[in-house]
């Protein structure tokens, strides 16, 4: 974390790779609340991260940000393992004793959750107590139209989720997929943290950062981009999603990209609406894409995570 701030000895963050998000770990005595469990497939990475962060305290609470694989993915073995309990985010309540796939993307974007039980709803405006600290849940749609991220105005730290991170959000999924005013929402999420009185920063993905205005200046002038040029905002979606499927598939051959790309209902609705490219040469372009960027690389007829 850059300078000019600190966090409370009452809570630790374990930075995790882009495929899982963070978690924050927060001490009250003899006992931990953890937010955000991760993806899935890095759920024994996440126990095994927990066992040795709690040291011997009990695990009593898990709380999500909101409802994506990357943050609950992890809660049913989370909860099995260490007999936690789970609050949500009140908007996903329903979704999550239904186990609605399409609802909670798992289905809409080639990914991947298991089925848990949330014990508590979170709303807006609720207070909790956690780490010897007094958090707002304060409503952050856009990325999820139903996320919370937590304040704690003692401290002037902000657990943001994936509404502001260093160099943005998270995809404006709503946007992408034409069900909801996802830009518009994401706006109000950002002029609300411009109004809190934050010094340091505690993101769903990367370390935990000080330079808050200079977020704040970046998301909103990337905001502005997505809404003057759609395809740009579809472009994002896709690259992202993509890079994330091959962080936990690590490979996929290039022969099945375009039917992968036209199958999967994330990729197919963004094209649809935002490129009009045929799956053929919306492939072409996403290999070139992850190539340049890094993130892939071609191995014979596989397209492989760098």
């Amino acid at each position: 974390m850059s300078g000019g701030a600190s966090l409370p000895d009452s809570l630790r963050v374990l930075e995790r790779g882009w495929l899982s998000a963070n978690n924050v770990v927060l001490f009250d005595g003899a006992d931990a609340t953890v937010i955000d469990s991760g993806y899935l497939s890095h759920v024994h990475q996440t126990v095994a991260l927990l066992r040795e962060t709690l040291d011997g305290r009990r695990l009593a609470h898990l709380v999500n940000t909101h409802s994506h694989s990357d943050h609950i993915g992890g809660n049913a073995r989370v909860q099995r393992t260490f007999g936690c309990e789970i609050s949500v985010p009140a908007g996903m309540v329903s979704t999550v004793a239904a186990w609605d796939e399409d609802a909670l993307l798992l289905t809409t974007a080639a990914q991947s959750g298991e089925r848990f039980h949330a014990d508590h709803a979170l709303h807006a405006g609720d207070t909790l107590g956690m780490g010897g600290l007094e958090w707002k849940a304060i409503a952050a749609p856009g990325h999820d139209m139903d996320a919370l991220v937590f304040h704690n105005a003692d401290r002037r730290i902000l657990i943001s989720g994936d509404a502001l991170w260093r160099d943005g959000f998270g995809i404006l999924f709503a946007e992408v997929l034409g069900t909801g005013d996802g830009i518009g929402a994401a706006r109000r999420t950002l002029e609300a943290i411009a109004r809190l009185s934050i010094d340091v920063v505690i993101p769903g993905h990367g370390a935990p950062f000080v330079e808050v205005d200079d977020a704040l200046a970046r998301a909103f002038g990337r905001l502005r981009a997505f809404e003057e040029d759609g395809a740009r905002m579809a472009r994002n979606a896709i690259r992202a999603c993509m890079t994330f499927s091959l962080l936990d598939t690590r490979a996929i051959a290039v022969a099945d990209l375009a039917e992968h790309l036209q199958t999967v209902p994330l990729y197919r609705e963004a094209n649809a609406r935002f490129l009009g490219l045929s799956p053929e040469a919306l492939a072409d372009w996403l290999v070139v894409e992850l190539t340049r960027a890094g993130v892939a690389r071609r191995d014979g007829e596989r397209l492989v995570a760098a």
